[in-house]
């Protein structure tokens, strides 16, 4: 039942980034509208205040960067293939390389271009759409938190749920606010890492399922 739950939580987040991503290529101009006003005002802010951009550029590019959560997950898949859950480390494995070649794919399909600036307070390359960091930072928040133990004090799960909350919507912020994507960019990694995350974390779930039923 609690799989059956997760796999429709993540075919409905598949079906809200499919809309976004279509109202993206579209050029809906309400959407390109709200993005340039979130844009500019964070970017404002941005110029003005150079201390805050700083430390908002130490966690983009280390604390939060892409690379940082995948050797996350890389260090993750080591330690339970050490343990012998070898299938929740293929599990993991598999997860992200799935994301990173949806991620890229879809960049390379819609090709939307990053925000412009006279001043710019950092850089970026390749397309904008989806963001690569709140993609990543979902789907590795999200895998980390399937490989909780089921007995794992209270404390320990609560601790987790909310240094995921901060990473996922911190790292979404920080690229938002150094200029380099658009809000739509980031909803729309965030949409698609969740469907991700369930989707593979049900399909597992029924795989054992169906293993233990056939012994």
């Amino acid at each position: 039942m609690r799989s059956d739950r997760v796999r429709w939580a993540g075919i409905g987040c598949a079906l809200l980034a499919a809309v976004l991503t279509a109202l993206v290529v579209a050029g809906w101009r309400p959407l390109h509208s709200y993005d340039d006003q979130v844009a500019r005002d964070l970017h404002g802010h941005a110029v003005a205040h150079p201390g805050v951009t700083h430390a908002v550029r130490i966690l983009t590019d280390w604390v939060w960067d892409t690379w940082t959560m995948r050797a996350l997950a890389a260090a993750a898949c080591l330690a339970l293939w050490w343990r012998g859950q070898r299938e929740r480390a293929l599990w993991v494995g598999l997860t992200m390389v799935v994301a990173l070649v949806v991620q890229q794919g879809l960049k390379a399909l819609v090709g939307r271009p990053r925000p412009q600036w006279p001043d710019p307070v950092d850089s970026a390359h390749f397309a904008a759409y989806p963001s690569g960091h709140a993609m990543t930072a979902t789907v590795v928040c999200g895998l980390l938190l399937w490989l909780l133990p089921r007995q794992a004090p209270q404390w320990a799960v609560r601790s987790a749920w909310a240094a995921a909350a901060v990473s996922v919507l911190g790292v979404g912020f920080t690229r938002i606010y150094l200029g380099v994507h658009w809000l739509s960019d980031v909803v729309g990694g965030w949409l698609l890492g969740a469907a991700l995350v369930a989707l593979a974390v049900s399909w597992s779930g029924r795989q054992r399922g169906s293993g233990s039923a056939g012994r």
